[in-house]
């Protein structure tokens, strides 16, 4: 590890410095609010103190010299309190300067030549002992910034540069006992010409670019002896799972002027370990422990991490100690996992992972954090748990890698997640043919190295991070991938390293075994059927039919009504709320597909209503189609990653749920589609499919698919029994409806159920599909979609008679869980389903209350037919309210009754 000595006579240990667990174990919930008091620092050794928060200025502002600002008494006075992770912006937005910009164009407002300049960032800690060593442990600064200590500049932004790169500044010849002023001058950010964090087209790019710092500042305590880069190589006996062998290694850095015999020990559960190190002046020293000299690190029936679903998280802790003369030095703890993943490249060149020896179809989402990087783990952990309900096993990161406890929670959840480095910026200006992003320079390449590095210490023992793509829209070329790959060994990166997210190839990595073939925008749901472009063929790492229109609740959070008005009426116009880009910026494709299929809207409402039918027709046949693809013998389907999963501020496209986490027609479909055991109709050759995703085989199954007219009329129905479908996501062909069906209308309904060995409904999916279907135009397919040339005709739907539904509702609170049972009833008198009844839970205002996981929703109920389904949320989230329930649906008059 190379140190840099300033005129201050601190010392950066490490623009490639290695991260202990300290971060983590200091990390914690994202505070606002005056930071009125200093940080109050820990002595123990081993300590990891967050500074509480910072008060933050423009240098426009700010006439006075670095040296007094960073002093401790300089009086802030107009500076603006900041919570411990925040941008410029959120800062601002959190002390009330602008107006809500995530409402109408609000944000547009906001002039950006207040960020052209650099911004201060002040914060006051206290020491009581200056015996202890006192670094300064950070990373998340972006662009870059010069860094200050009571009056002295200990960093300059050459060298803290970069929003990954990981810094430690020694700074103990500075620390004085009492009241201690750091202070970061923050330098303007361009995505397009430094290595940081962009937004490229998902959403209206924030106008400080998200200057600012986005994690922790750590203050850190120790001895003359430091532990770093504590770690655990597990190897794990697969297929048996029988036993694994643990490697403990971290460094020994001896930071004072004269030797040092130490003692290292540590423990993992029951086994202890430990050894004499004897070091230099500012001499630093591996130590392994590795099950040849300690036999307890050789685990027999090892707790064995699994992706939720298919077994246990469990983990386990390793603590460290190095002691000088017998004090304790330094300490070190890190969570792990034991796992294995293996992603090779099948007979088709598609990346097929496998987790403990076992295949999976990766089902995920692309993650965005909120537009203005403000860190809220509540918020974070209810998206979480939303993929979890949505039957997903997989986040993808492109960029924007988010704080520790985003994957502290990806472990704890078993969500597998794939982070990576983010594409149209300069992460790939040199090797991006043209596209956004600058070329890089001499400068560029140590802070890309030392990104990677301290990404690879700081991700490597989660057990849900199964990959890093080194490249995302292009593979990096020679030169970079050297870099990435030399910090990557060096870190014991222990899981597949992919050259890019789209079909490209590097040169050591070889092919991606990815593809990136779109789309982005509209298709109609029988495209995913195809065995091309986008379709249900290998891995395809960012796709969706792009819009996905929140429900009217949301809507009316967002937009005014003029805009709401164009919103409906007019689809060329430019949405604002879908993205900067000229190719994403109205909804012309999704709109004329919307009027083709179902039929001009008639109203804002009629507009959503057709929207939620269209989103979850589309979503479920995506999710579906990878689901029936994923075991075919030729061209399997190995990964499918929704694009996106969310988004980061109130969005119009790309999105599962909605920035208010409200749910609507994508969301219930995705959660239709993933279903553990699940009977699914298939666009492109109408067999009826039986997919089940649980590991064990199931058995003495009965299928029945019914088809009827709009209005009820019954016109073909067959049951299919003893069906056996083996598991870990085989299918099994039930039957295939016939090709005409006679009296068969135009538009029609297709019912599938499922039932188990007992009688009981285990799967239910209804359809509305038409005689004549989409037609797609293969050969002018663009990057983004594949034009249609005719549509289904859908219009049948617009004729069903109005149905009632009742409902009936009751809550039991308990430990501050909610829990809200909803049975709702097909009570028409003739032969007319209610089409998509959807269940929202309200409250006495008839606003949402979020988040909520259904059991089901969004149900269609033939007449006499019921449902109960399920609501489970937090009790708080009603905010003293008695809750009710709004029941709608495609023909089904609204109605809202109480819950209580």
């Amino acid at each position: 590890m190379n140190g840099h000595r300033l005129a201050t006579a601190a010392v950066v240990l490490g623009l490639l410095g290695s991260l202990t667990t300290g971060a983590r174990a200091g990390a914690h919930e994202h505070r606002q609010g005056p930071h009125a008091r200093p940080t109050l620092v820990s002595s123990a050794p081993g300590s990891t103190t967050p500074l509480d928060g910072y008060t933050v200025q423009s240098t426009a502002k700010v006439p006075d010299p670095a040296a007094d600002v960073s002093s401790p008494g300089y009086p802030a006075t107009g500076w603006y309190p900041a919570g411990p992770r925040s941008t410029v912006l959120a800062t601002l937005l959190a002390n009330g300067v602008y107006a809500d910009p995530f409402y109408s164009t609000n944000q547009q407002k906001i002039p950006r030549a207040d960020f052209q300049v650099p911004w201060w960032y002040r914060s006051d800690f206290r020491v009581a002992d200056t015996s202890e060593r006192t670094y300064l442990d950070f990373s998340g600064v972006v662009s870059a910034a010069d860094v200050y200590l009571n009056g002295r500049q200990v960093a300059t932004a050459k060298d803290v540069t970069g929003a990954y790169t990981r810094h430690e500044l020694d700074v103990t010849s500075l620390v004085r006992s009492g009241t201690n002023t750091v202070a970061f001058r923050i330098r303007p950010n361009d995505p397009g010409k430094n290595l940081t964090m962009g937004w490229i087209d998902w959403l209206q790019p924030p106008p400080d670019e998200n200057m600012g710092i986005v994690r922790d500042v750590l203050v850190r305590r120790g001895g003359p002896v430091a532990l770093r880069d504590a770690h655990v190589v597990t190897k794990l006996d697969v297929p048996s799972l029988a036993s694994a062998d643990l490697t403990v290694k971290a460094q020994v850095r001896n930071d004072s002027g004269a030797p040092e015999t130490t003692a290292v020990a540590g423990s993992i559960g029951a086994t202890t370990f430990g050894k004499s190190v004897t070091l230099a002046a500012h001499e630093t020293k591996t130590v392994t422990f590795a099950p040849s000299d300690v036999p307890g690190l050789h685990l027999a029936s090892p707790k064995v991490w699994w992706p939720a679903g298919m077994g246990g998280q469990p983990l386990y802790d390793l603590n460290l100690t190095v002691s000088d003369s017998g004090t304790v030095s330094d300490t070190a703890h890190q969570a792990f996992g034991i796992r294995d993943v293996q992603a090779p490249l099948n007979s088709d060149g598609a990346r097929q992972y496998r987790i403990n020896g076992r295949k999976l179809l990766i089902k995920g989402g692309g993650w965005s954090p909120d537009e203005y990087l403000r860190w809220d783990r509540t918020h974070v952990e209810d998206r979480l748990k939303y993929a979890l309900d949505l039957g997903l096993n997989t986040i993808r990161l492109e960029g924007h890698l988010e704080p520790d406890e985003f994957f502290d929670l990806a472990d704890r959840y078993g969500i597998l997640t794939l982070p990576g480095w983010e594409c149209c910026d300069k992460w790939e200006g040199q090797v991006n043919g043209g596209e956004p992003g600058d070329k890089w320079t001499a400068a560029d390449y140590p802070v890309a190295r030392a990104s990677m590095a301290a990404e690879a210490v700081r991700l490597r023992d989660h057990p849900s991070v199964i990959s890093f793509l080194v490249g995302s829209d292009f593979a990096p070329d020679a030169t970079i991938e050297k870099n990435y790959l030399d910090a990557l060994k060096a870190a014991d990166w222990p899981t597949p390293v992919v050259s890019a997210a789209s079909d490209n190839s590097s040169p050591q990595l070889g092919s991606s075994g990815m593809k990136m073939t779109g789309p982005y925008d509209w298709v109609p749901p029988n495209y995913w059927y195809a065995k091309r472009e986008g379709g249900a063929t290998g891995f395809n790492s960012e796709t969706s039919a792009g819009p996905d229109i929140p429900t009217l609740d949301t809507l009316h959070r967002m937009m005014t009504p003029a805009e709401l008005d164009t919103l409906w009426k007019n689809p060329d116009a430019k949405q604002y709320h879908r993205s900067p880009s000229s190719t994403f910026g109205t909804l012309k494709l999704y709109d004329d597909a919307l009027t083709g299929r179902y039929g001009a809207p008639t109203s804002l409402a009629d507009y959503v209503r057709k929207a939620q039918l269209a989103q979850y027709e589309n979503v479920r046949a995506q999710f579906e189609a990878y689901e029936r693809g994923a075991t075919d013998s030729s061209k399997p389907a190995t990964g499918v990653v929704y694009w996106m999963f969310n988004s980061g501020w109130t969005s119009l496209h790309w999105q599962l749920m909605d920035h208010q986490l409200d749910q609507g027609g994508a969301y219930f479909g995705a959660k239709k589609a993933n279903e553990p055991l699940h009977v699914q109709y298939s666009y492109d050759d109408r067999s009826v499919v039986v997919v089940n995703n649980r590991h064990a085989a199931a058995t003495e199954l009965t299928a029945r698919a019914t088809v009827f007219n709009p209005d009820g009329t019954q016109k073909y129905d067959r049951t299919v029994t003893g069906m056996q479908v083996s598991g870990d996501g085989a299918h099994g062909t039930a039957l295939t409806l016939p090709a005409s069906v006679s009296g068969l209308s135009t538009t029609y309904l297709v019912r599938l159920t499922l039932a188990d060995a007992s009688g009981k409904e285990v799967s239910r999916n209804v359809y509305w599909l038409s005689t004549g279907p989409d037609t797609l135009d293969w050969a002018h397919t663009d990057w983004y979609y594949t034009p249609t040339t005719s549509y289904a005709d859908l219009r049948g739907l617009s004729g069903m008679a109005r149905v009632p539904v009742s409902a009936a509702a009751s809550t039991d609170m308990s430990g501050g869980t909610a829990t809200t049972t909803v049975t709702v009833r097909n009570t028409g008198g003739g032969m007319t389903p209610s089409l998509l009844t959807d269940v929202h839970l309200v409250d006495a205002t008839g606003k949402p209350v979020l988040p909520v996981e259904w059991s089901d929703n969004q149900v269609s109920l033939w007449p006499g037919e019921t449902a109960t389904l399920t609501a489970t949320y937090r009790t708080a989230d009603l905010h003293g309210s008695a809750p009710r329930v709004r029941v709608s649906g495609w023909n089904t008059p609204e109605q809202t009754v109480p819950a209580g």
